[in-house]
Formats: structure tokens, C-alpha cells, sequence
């Protein structure tokens, strides 16, 4: 039985269920007293980093920026937060230790490091039998910089690096809550709705680069001209340059400056300002995405003593591409 673990070392499946005292099956393994008091939890992922993995599977759990994002358990049908998911959540009410690991095949995992629950939502997703579902998506940040994590402090460590009181954190600090349709409340129909968001998980297999162009494509259909691309080591924040036509005779010239991220992790307020520092005097600005915004960061786009910041999520996004017959090639 191990005392510890190490950020970046290799475990054997058993080892970490041992000494977790945690199932040895599952991507959510928790860990009860005598009690049944949650003590601590064990995080399995697989991340999709190869892109015939991404490929196969667009949902796959993914790290970006420092932020694992993570779908909730259940393979088929709408997930929900009871069980093990719900589980997760109560690290949001108490210092549970949340431990990482990321397999690495032949029952193997290597440790990622504590983890830090930013937020969870629904959202809907394609499961392999080509019907929608709603699931549940968990954003961590993984907290690498404690590189060797004695079991027995882990719940210490978790203490010193989680928020001491979100409700108080200011906007920019921390954005929990994020802002995703319902599939009642969309107005697509059942064929059309599953169209949508099989071309939104398409974006997510696409080259960041080639995403860009992509939009530069939309960006012309829907009344620009001279739209470029930034060359990514000289964009400072922008990614898209494009002027209004002149035949708008309101806003003709005008010009427009678009940020482009494809990930899967929601758009939070901090991205908004940065996006708003990048942009030129007197430009107006676009903010594009592939997944979702957090509610902070939609107030954050229209507050009134600041210069508004238009915001386009992922399923708006793909509704545009495909009102506007623009195809997603992954080739």
C-alpha cells in the first residue's frame, strides 16, 4: 500500500485502488468511512489526445488551459446527478480530495494531481447509437504545482487551494454557473437538432488553425469583406479581422474583430476582458466558441460601462454553419 502519490509517476490499477481504498472499476471511484462519509475520490480519464481517438470521439475527456474537462458516468441515456456523479459535487460544499488519473493502457494510470471542481452542467452530446442525450460535464482545475501529495494530507492540501468562500469571490475570480439550452427549450426540430450538433462535434476534431478558416468562410457569407486570419504567433489576442460591407449603410467600414477558441471548457469572464483589452480603438468585437459560456461571462459581455462584446457558443455556431451551407471537413 502506497503513502503517496507523485505528480507524473506511473501507478498499476491495483496500487491506487489499494491504497485509496477505492473500486478498482470505473472513471469515478469514491472512498466512505465507517460512515459512509465521502473521504476522498478517485478521477479516471482517458484523454482524448490522439486525434483517431478525438476522431472516433469528439466528447472525449480532454485538458485545456490547465482544465480537465470530464463527462459524468453513464455510457447510454441521459445521465444524472445522483450516485457517483452527485458525489463530485460535494467538494463544493467541503474539502473533498479529488485525485487524477490518466490512463496510460494495460491498466496503468499516471497521476495528474489534486483537482479543483470549477463547475458542471448538462449539456447535450451524440452517444454511439446516433441519438442526442443529455450528460453531465465537469470542469477540474488540476493542481500540478503540488507535486507530491501524501494520502493521509490530501484533504489539507485541498483545503489550502480551494476557494474559501465562492459565493463572495468576485465575478472575475471565479464563474460557476454556465449557460446551456435545455433540448426543450431550442427551437430546432428532433432531425435538425441532432444535425446541429453533429456538426458542433465535428469542430471539436478540426485543426484550431483550420477552425479559423473555417469561420473566416462563415464570417464572408454573412456580410464581410476583407476577412483575414491573424498568423497565430502575431495575433496578440485577435484571430480574425473583418470589415462590415459597405452597402450597411449604418455600420459600413466598420470594423470587426473575432476570438476564435475551440475547446471544450466554457468561456469564463476572465476571457472576455482579455478579449476586450485585445481589441483595436473603436473595433467591435466577436467572441467564438465551440462550447459554452458561463453566465458571468455573458453579463461581463454587455455591461453597459464597457464596449459590448457579441458572443456566438458552440450550437449557435453550427446552426450558423449549416443555415449557411458551410460543410466541416476533418481531412
Amino acid at each position: 500500500m502506497l503513502e503517496k502519490f507523485i505528480v507524473g509517476e506511473q501507478y498499476t490499477n491495483d496500487q491506487v485502488s489499494v491504497s485509496l481504498q477505492v473500486e478498482n472499476l470505473g472513471g469515478i471511484r469514491p472512498s466512505v468511512d465507517e460512515k459512509k462519509r465521502l473521504k476522498h475520490i478517485a478521477i479516471m480519464t482517458k484523454i482524448g489526445g490522439k486525434e483517431k481517438n478525438i476522431l472516433e470521439n469528439p466528447y472525449q475527456d480532454r485538458i485545456e488551459q490547465g482544465i480537465l474537462v470530464f463527462t459524468g458516468q453513464g455510457r447510454s441515456g441521459n445521465q444524472s446527478l445522483n450516485g457517483r456523479n452527485k458525489r463530485i459535487v460535494e467538494q463544493l460544499e467541503m474539502p473533498v480530495p479529488l485525485f487524477c488519473f490518466e490512463s496510460c493502457g494495460r491498466q496503468s494510470y499516471v497521476f495528474l494531481g489534486l483537482l479543483e471542481l470549477l463547475r458542471y452542467y448538462y449539456e447535450i452530446q451524440i452517444d454511439s447509437s446516433k441519438n442526442l442525450r443529455r450528460v453531465l460535464v465537469f470542469e477540474f482545475k488540476i493542481h500540478s504545482e503540488i507535486s507530491i501529495i501524501p494520502i493521509n494530507m490530501a484533504k489539507f492540501l485541498t483545503i489550502d487551494f480551494l476557494p474559501k468562500d465562492r459565493q463572495d469571490l468576485p465575478i472575475s475570480e471565479f464563474d460557476q454557473e454556465v449557460e446551456v439550452p435545455e433540448i426543450n427549450q431550442l427551437q430546432n426540430s428532433g432531425s435538425e437538432l441532432l444535425e446541429v450538433e453533429t456538426i458542433r462535434s465535428q469542430l471539436f476534431s478540426i485543426n484550431p488553425y483550420k477552425f479559423e478558416y473555417l469561420l473566416k468562410d462563415l464570417i464572408e457569407k454573412t456580410g464581410f469583406r476583407s476577412v483575414h486570419v491573424t498568423p497565430p504567433s502575431q495575433d496578440g489576442g485577435i484571430d480574425i479581422n473583418a470589415y462590415v460591407e459597405e452597402k450597411n449603410v449604418f455600420f459600413a467600414n466598420t470594423l470587426v474583430q473575432f476570438q476564435a477558441k475551440r475547446w471544450r471548457h466554457s468561456i469564463g469572464s476572465i476571457e472576455i476582458n482579455n478579449f476586450r483589452g485585445a481589441l483595436s480603438f473603436a473595433a467591435k468585437g466577436v467572441f467564438v466558441t465551440t462550447s459554452h459560456f458561463t453566465k458571468n461571462a455573458i453579463q461581463e459581455a454587455k455591461n453597459s460601462s464597457k464596449p459590448s462584446i457579441a458572443l456566438i457558443d458552440g450550437f449557435s455556431l453550427a446552426n450558423l454553419l449549416l443555415e449557411n451551407h458551410i460543410k466541416v471537413t476533418l481531412e
